[in-house]
Parts: structure tokens; C-alpha cells; sequence
């Protein structure tokens, strides 16, 4: 006897086989698993069910034994039977699930950093370029491919990456992967031993990628002039992780005595630093400054997302590799996922090459500049930092004021923001405190709303004076 049946269109599985072993007889069985599947939502109401006939075939059971179970199920109101129109299943009231305890609601005003506006996302462009891609993509773009990636995209990244961002790339040492926690990752994988030196303040999730595959993080300090490698010990540390373009979260931009000595430290080192450029093409007050890969291609790994110029769920990343880097991280990709999904990079490949993606890039510079001036406006009396750049900025807090109590009299007011202290490293009443904003998530007509409410909660809990 099978226990599965599809003849109505959906695949359906009925666990006769249990209800028999523990003495319940067929019929029983088949009420049961159709009174559960509806109760579930597995069927859902309005579902013809197929005909006696159909079904005792399917299932090797007697005509009268699904007929009576049929029966029974129309008697307990689960199904509705009329004559010409065959069985379908009723439109019972299903016990609502209970909320999971402390999921807490969406916030009306989302000024949290760390995404997009993904409503801008350009799904025209895209579909236009997925056509092209999927048109004219040879036979095996479909099948098992270079752990690199497809060459396509990195055709196209290494030309984009060369004249938007001043990175030194070539096709052959781009390695494409989903996201940049998987880039993260393969790094930690594929490095030398050591630990791994990451900025403090900067963000917790990163820290824990890091830890979770065993290596070490150590703090590098952040000033107003950018990640401190003069912190940085002389041996023991494979990797030094910076945002230069835009510090996250501070928002300032890596000085140029500091690039230099972070690269000269990592030659006399024999370590890397990762270049973590997550938003290097949102500068407003000026051209985008140049990546530090630019300078130093055989010690720097440059790693860029489409996260934040797209949208997180393209869920593509790519690296660019120093040579003595690659196979070390192919080897990595190899053992992990094997490769990167391809029907995404032959799409991102024609969206790059036909220039939408800097169509895209120029129309989100304007886009988030105009959030940040709307800020800028509303808040020109306080301390604002990281202003230059990026989707975010942070709004320093002067000494006695409490980040929770912010908080949770924001989260009255349907508000969300983060917090510096979240951030570093090692928690300390010692650190400032700040407000970190972002600006990319609000939709253009309701982020006039989410400012002022943020105004109305400053000015409410009297945070500066």
C-alpha cells in the first residue's frame, strides 16, 4: 500500500502505515491523516479532493473504505460534498498560532543602519538583464563550474571595480561568493594562523563569524582618524578587518598616514588586511575616495557587496584576491559550497556591463544624500559624525546620557535606531555613548515622519541640555 497520493494536482502525504501499527484500522487512518492535513492547512479550503474511485486506486484500499471516510469527515463538517461537483474540503476556523514570546513588532520608523532602501530596487533593469543573461548564456553556465565564479561576472566586476573603486583587479584572482559573511569566512579558512584584528567600535555579528571558526579576534582601536595600526603586535595576526571608505560604526574615513602605515604594517607582518568596502560608492561631499587595494594589491583583499548598492537578497559578493591568496580560498570555497548560484551573476554581469548598475549607483547617491541633508537639517545642533559618506551616521551623546532609556523610550514612540555600545568589543561605562542612523531603510515618503519623530523623542528626554 503507498501512503502518498497526488492526484488532485498536489503531492500530499497520508501516514496510513503508523495509524496500522498501532492497531488503528485503514479507514481510521485515512479520517486522521485527512482531518490533520486539513487542521494544518496542508489542504487547504476550497480543495477538490479526487473522487472515491481515484483515490481507493491510488491507495489500494476498498472504493467503500474511502467512501465512508469521506463520510465520516463530511459528518464532522471538515469536508463538503454536492452532487456534480465532487468533495472539497470546508473553510474551518484554525486556531490562530500564538506569537512567538518576545518577537517584537515592527517599528513604524526604521532609522536602523545597515540596509538598503529595497524598494528602490530596480526590478525592470534587472528583468531586462536577466533575459539577456539567461538568453544568450551558453549550456554550461547551468552546470557545475570555476569556484571562482562565472568568468562573466568577473569580466565585468574587474573593469567596474578598476574604474569606479581604483582596485587592481584581474578576472582571474576575483572570487565571487554569497555575501560577505561567506567571504569573511573563507578567509578565515584559507589564512595562515593568527588571529584576527577587527575594529572597535565595529560590528558585533562580524566578530562572531570570525570566532565561530576558531580564530581569535583581537581590537583595533578606532579614532577620528580611522582604524590605529599602531596597535597592532608585530607577529601573531593573520588579518587586520577595516572599513576605510566609511567606518562602521563610526563613520570616519581611514586617514591617509593610516592607510600607510596599515599597509606597512602588513608587509612587515607577512599579514593581510581585508578591505571590507561595503558602501565605498556613497560619498556626497566629494568624488569616492579610491580603495586601499589601489595602493597595496599584494597584501590587501578587497571585498565588495551588492548588499548595499542592490539589496541584501541578490546575495552576492565578490573578493579580490591577492595572487599567493587564490587557490588557498578556491580550495576553501570548494569544501564548503562548491560554488556560488550562477543564474545571479550572469543577470549582475549584464547589469554591470550595460551600465545600469551605475545608473543604479548614481540614483542612490542622490537618493540617501537627500535623506542625509534631511537629517543634517533636523539635527545641525548636535554632534554628528560620518556625515560625508555611506547610509548611515552617528549622533554622538554628551556624558549621563543612557543609550537603554533612548532606547526604550523610542520603541514607545514605534522608533528604531542603534546604539555605539552595542558595538565595542568589551562593554565599558567608560566608552561614549551614541546613536548610530540610518537612512537607507525608510521608503523617500516616510522618512520626513521617521526625523521628526526622532527630533520629538530628543528634545522630549532633554539629551542635550
Amino acid at each position: 500500500m503507498t501512503d502518498e497520493w497526488s492526484t488532485f494536482g498536489v503531492d500530499l502525504h497520508l501516514d496510513l502505515t503508523a495509524g496500522r501499527a498501532g492497531g488503528e484500522g485503514v479507514r481510521a487512518a485515512l479520517e486522521r491523516s485527512l482531518r490533520e492535513a486539513i487542521r494544518g492547512g496542508r489542504l487547504a479550503a476550497g480543495t477538490q479532493l479526487p473522487a472515491t474511485r481515484a483515490l481507493a486506486t491510488e491507495l489500494g484500499l476498498s472504493r467503500g473504505t474511502v467512501s465512508a471516510a469521506y463520510d465520516q469527515l463530511v459528518a464532522e463538517g471538515y469536508l463538503i460534498a454536492r452532487h456534480g461537483s465532487g468533495t472539497r474540503v470546508a473553510d474551518i476556523a484554525r486556531p490562530e498560532r500564538p506569537a512567538s514570546r518576545g518577537t517584537p513588532r515592527p517599528p513604524r520608523h526604521d532609522l536602523r543602519p545597515g540596509t538598503p532602501d529595497v524598494g528602490s530596487f530596480p526590478v525592470a533593469a534587472w528583468l531586462r538583464s536577466s533575459r539577456r543573461a539567461l538568453g544568450s548564456a551558453p549550456p554550461a553556465a547551468f552546470a557545475y563550474g570555476d569556484s571562482r565564479g562565472r568568468p562573466e561576472l568577473r569580466a565585468a566586476l574587474a573593469d567596474y571595480l578598476g574604474r569606479a573603486r581604483g582596485v587592481d583587479a584581474s578576472p582571474n584572482r576575483i572570487v565571487v561568493t554569497t555575501g560577505y559573511v561567506q567571504a569573511l569566512t573563507l578567509l578565515a579558512h584559507a589564512l595562515p594562523e593568527g588571529g584576527f584584528a577587527m575594529e572597535d567600535p565595529g560590528l558585533p555579528f562580524h566578530r562572531e563569524v570570525v570566532r565561530f571558526t576558531g580564530r581569535e579576534v583581537l581590537p583595533l582601536p578606532v579614532d577620528d582618524r580611522g582604524a590605529n595600526s599602531a596597535a597592532l603586535p608585530a607577529a601573531g595576526v593573520a588579518a587586520a578587518v577595516v572599513t576605510p571608505a566609511h567606518q562602521y560604526p563610526t563613520g570616519v574615513t581611514l586617514h591617509p598616514d593610516r592607510r600607510r602605515a596599515l599597509v606597512s604594517w602588513a608587509r612587515t607582518s607577512g599579514a593581510v588586511v581585508v578591505e571590507d568596502d561595503y558602501d565605498g560608492e556613497f560619498r556626497y561631499d566629494r568624488q569616492p575616495v579610491g580603495a586601499l587595494q589601489g595602493t597595496a594589491p599584494d597584501r590587501v583583499v578587497y571585498v565588495g557587496t551588492a548588499s548595499k548598492t542592490l539589496a541584501p537578497g541578490v546575495r552576492l559578493a565578490w573578493m579580490v584576491l591577492p595572487g599567493h591568496l587564490v587557490e588557498p580560498v578556491m580550495r576553501a570555497k570548494r569544501l564548503t559550497d562548491y560554488q556560488s548560484e550562477a543564474l545571479g551573476q550572469l543577470t549582475l554581469a549584464d547589469f554591470v556591463t550595460s551600465h545600469e548598475y551605475d545608473r543604479h549607483v548614481r540614483a542612490g547617491r542622490a537618493r540617501y544624500r537627500r535623506r542625509r541633508d534631511l537629517l543634517l537639517s533636523a539635527l545641525g545642533g548636535h554632534r554628528l559624525e560620518g556625515v560625508a559618506a555611506g547610509q548611515h551616521l552617528l549622533l554622538g551623546l554628551p556624558e549621563g546620557a543612557a543609550e537603554p532609556r533612548l532606547l526604550r523610550s523610542a520603541a514607545a514612540r514605534g522608533l528604531a535606531f542603534g546604539v555605539l555600545g552595542e558595538h565595542w568589543h568589551t562593554p565599558s561605562p567608560e566608552h561614549r555613548g551614541g546613536l548610530v542612523l540610518g537612512y537607507g531603510t525608510p521608503r523617500d515618503a516616510a522618512f520626513p515622519a521617521a526625523v521628526a519623530e526622532l527630533s520629538g523623542l530628543l528634545s522630549a528626554e532633554a539629551v542635550f541640555g
